[in-house]
């Protein structure tokens, strides 16, 4: 017997930043394909050790430290230094959430960090 009369629907979670233009890309793609999903602004929600650690546990902590924006840019030799191991970089995330890479959409217990058309459309079941 299969199950294909009876689809169970996915939860999706957006995590990011809400004035993030890749945000802005990816809230558009999944509003115009029906794809209802949650959106935590990790300036207004917060970021909390929890939740991190299930973000890094999922992804890595170096995939998840974007070192090619504005924050990393602005910070010290210092703080980039303490950086460069996990308990570093994970302090550092907490404290100034705007370095982490965005977005990361979460679906049970799956996830995919960045946007593109093709990855959402792989990663949510096809273009509908």
């Amino acid at each position: 017997m299969t199950d294909e009369g009876t689809s169970l629907k996915t939860t999706y979670s957006l995590y990011g930043i809400k004035n993030c233009d890749t945000i802005k890309k990816a809230r558009r793609w999944l509003e115009e394909h029906q794809i209802d999903y949650r959106f935590h602004d990790y300036r207004t929600d917060g970021l909390d050790d929890q939740l991190l650690q299930q973000l890094i546990d999922g992804l890595g902590w170096e995939p998840l430290l974007n070192t090619r924006g504005t924050t990393w840019r602005k910070l010290t030799d210092d703080q980039k230094a303490a950086a460069a191991t996990e308990a570093g970089a994970k302090t550092l995330m907490l404290e100034q959430p705007s370095i982490i890479k965005r977005p990361v959409l979460v679906a049970d217990d799956k996830m995919l960090l960045g946007f593109s058309v093709d990855s959402y459309q792989q990663f949510t079941g096809g273009d509908k």
